[in-house]
């Protein structure tokens, strides 16, 4: 069974749902059968209907007539099978693809070679997905360079693949040339020093992109540089609006640099910092951007340290000062009941935030009372929290929901919706652009 999704004019095209991480289905243009695939469905094509019927989706004239097609040559016994979708076919209908979701595949640098001639060639293209296609530097290359001429491609993701800090470079210096790019994913690429920094100076002049993933670079040493250059450029750039930064070894210095940059900043709304080394001293510069900034909407503090005292200085801010962010995540930044309550009681003074997330702390009874009477009283709306009360022996308690700012980042559930605003909080509440 094929898992591959895409885009048509106007919205994602439904196919079957993807695999999770743990599994790679090699599902590229030409795939093979594996015998740990599950049993595959009588017809992709009658599959492809019931999906569209399911998700309200449009059908599209020319995937149809493709699957049709592509049925015909699995009922022949053929196990590889090429997927021809060109959109300048005339001797079909054709209503072009414009979005094209082959994550978790193994098409390495040869398809990157082919998926680069694509950008060139297809002009409708406005959505490219490549995660975790063991795609190296040679194809980070290709890509880049693909996208110096293309003028409609409006988002690429290229997570997961390895393309280090040469294909880093390349990037950057496409956005030196590109002016229709308007989301770039380069999280989890093994990005080096380098092109962090060149990411950074590209960024000053880049008045396009909206949105930049930057997670996990190899970085070595201890000065912080990455987060110097950021925050300069953070000063100098008015039209970013999504700044990614998880398992950036951010410390506190470095914190300190980026809230220099957001002090002056007044386009970025989504600031994600989660997975570094944020302590409690660190969460002063923050608190004092939020005393003053008005556009920062989402801020992502998953799995840092500000314990109490961080915790604390947060929702005074946010009750005496902020009325501008509307989620905020403290996973597992070791808080305690006080820190934990405190920000429970600056959402009764505070009614701009809605969304916050609190799991992978210390709670005692009462953080347990304290966020159940929010839900209870409506201020904190069941979705819009990843914890759940409930009562044993009379004691109240918190169970963990599947909520949060961006849960299917990696994959997607195997049931249910991939992209509901719960799961995916900060995408609902900081669209990029139409798609993004």
């Amino acid at each position: 069974m094929w898992r591959n999704k895409g885009k048509t004019t106007g919205a994602r095209t439904p196919l079957p749902s993807e695999a999770p991480t743990t599994s790679r289905t090699p599902t590229p243009a030409r795939a093979q059968a594996v015998d740990s695939d599950p049993e595959p469905v009588d017809s992709l094509q009658k599959h492809y209907n019931n999906l569209c019927l399911e998700k309200s989706q449009e059908v599209n004239p020319f995937l149809l007539h493709i699957l049709q097609g592509v049925d015909e040559e699995i009922r022949k016994g053929l196990k590889a099978i090429t997927l021809n979708i060109a959109g300048n076919n005339h001797s079909v209908p054709v209503e072009r693809v414009t979005g094209l979701d082959i994550r978790y595949n193994l098409i390495s640098d040869v398809g990157a070679y082919y998926a680069a001639r694509l950008l060139q060639k297809k002009h409708s293209l406005l959505y490219l997905n490549l995660m975790f296609n063991d795609i190296g530097p040679k194809g980070g290359e290709l890509l880049a360079k693909a996208l110096h001429m293309n003028t409609t491609l409006k988002y690429l993701r290229m997570t997961g693949n390895k393309v280090e800090n040469e294909g880093g470079m390349f990037f950057a210096a496409m956005l030196q040339i590109n002016s229709s790019l308007e989301k770039l994913d380069l999280g989890d690429c093994d990005l080096g020093m380098q092109s962090v920094i060149a990411f950074s100076t590209a960024l000053t002049q880049n008045q396009t992109i909206k949105g930049i993933n930057l997670n996990r670079p190899l970085l070595y040493g201890e000065q912080e540089e990455s987060t110097v250059h950021l925050g300069q450029m953070l000063k100098e750039n008015h039209w970013l609006v999504e700044l990614y930064m998880s398992k950036h070894d951010v410390r506190n210095p470095g914190l300190k640099q980026l809230c220099d940059g957001l002090n002056l900043n007044k386009s970025l709304r989504y600031l994600d910092i989660s997975c570094n080394k944020i302590t409690r001293d660190g969460i002063s510069s923050l608190a004092d951007v939020l005393k003053n900034n008005t556009t920062l909407e989402v801020i992502d503090l998953s799995f840092n340290r500000i314990e109490n005292v961080g915790a604390v200085k947060l929702s005074e801010t946010l009750a005496s000062h902020n009325r501008s962010l509307k989620a905020l995540s403290v996973v597992s930044n070791s808080i305690e009941g006080e820190g934990l309550v405190a920000l429970s009681e600056s959402m009764k003074t505070n009614t701009t935030l809605s969304n916050i997330y609190i799991w992978g702390n210390k709670f005692d009874e009462a953080t347990c009372v304290a966020y159940s009477d929010l839900i209870q009283m409506g201020r904190l709306k069941p979705d819009n929290t990843d914890v759940e009360p409930y009562v044993v022996d009379g004691h109240m308690y918190l169970a963990e929901v599947s909520n949060g700012l961006k849960k299917h980042y990696y994959w997607t559930p195997t049931y249910g919706e991939a992209c509901s605003p719960s799961s995916n909080a900060g995408f609902s509440i900081v669209p990029v652009s139409e798609q993004l």
